[in-house]
């Protein structure tokens, strides 16, 4: 982690020259969900092969580039797509663009993600605010000594997902009328998706959702001090009973379907932080 430090600076030193602002708030875009970032006025593109020491997104559904601008008036900064785990880049390397983010100035963090679900009271298409996460990802971005100057050596993780946040676009989700749930996301490494009996210990360990992503930026951002909100975009269902063959094509589908509620619930957020409401 000692290496980190320099990594963010210099990283943040090309992005403040194509963007010299402050962003409020940080978003991650998960699969398919690239088009959440349309609303972005003023908006300056940085492809990430352009930022130093961060990686090339390889996977579906992820444009891989900086979508910095004014979101509802609010300076924001988009991940519009994210690295992971099983595209072969180490925990430390996918978890940067939090750090940048953060040293940039953000104060809150908004994660989305594409997952399956495994609550059999969730239908495809449906929302799920993260309350709380289980990690199986057989790795940890802290892992190493620890700098002081990024984050403490044993980060709390007693409410990685803050709480007042996820009231908040639960409201929300009540005020627009759609359904969003409120439970555990569990994070594997992928990428093969899970067998019928992985769905059915997943399930018995507590998660509602599993996907790929999402708990390594978390644990990063909380070890920073941001505040952070969780949304799932539950795509497929897992039910190891009745259980369909999932397709990449379907997912990132019915990922693009559920955008409008998901940008709802990020508008608000954004709207709410730049109020100080939350």
């Amino acid at each position: 982690m000692l290496e980190q430090y320099e990594y963010i600076s210099e990283a943040c030193e090309v992005i403040q020259k194509r963007w010299p602002h402050q962003p409020k708030v940080g978003i991650i875009l998960g699969s398919g969900l690239g088009n959440a970032a349309q609303g972005v006025t003023d908006r300056v593109e940085i492809p990430y092969e352009e930022i130093p020491h961060f990686a090339r997104s390889t996977a579906h559904g992820h444009a891989g580039q900086l979508v910095c601008g004014l979101l509802d008036g609010v300076p924001v900064i988009i991940l519009e797509g994210r690295m992971h785990l099983y595209e072969g880049y180490p925990a430390s390397q996918i978890t940067l663009p939090v750090r940048v983010l953060h040293r940039l100035g953000a104060e809150l963090l908004l994660v989305t993600n594409a997952c399956g679900g495994l609550n059999p009271h969730y239908s495809a298409g449906d929302i799920m605010i993260i309350d709380d996460h289980i990690n199986l990802m057989q790795d940890n971005p802290l892992v190493g000594i620890n700098d002081d100057r990024l984050g403490p050596r044993f980060p709390d993780m007693s409410e990685p997902y803050t709480f007042p946040l996820i009231d908040r676009a639960l409201e929300v989700a009540r005020q627009e009328n759609f359904v969003a749930h409120r439970g555990v996301y569990v994070a594997v490494t992928g990428p093969n998706l899970e067998t019928r009996a992985e769905y059915r210990y997943l399930r018995a360990i507590g998660a509602d959702v599993v996907g790929m992503s999402t708990v390594p930026e978390v644990i990063v951002a909380v070890h920073a001090g941001l505040r952070v909100l969780g949304l799932s975009v539950v795509t497929d269902m897992c039910l190891p009973d009745a259980l369909e063959v999932a397709t990449v094509e379907k997912i990132l589908e019915v990922a693009r379907t559920a955008e409008p509620k998901l940008r709802a619930l990020i508008e608000g957020a954004v709207r709410d932080a730049a109020a100080d409401v939350i």
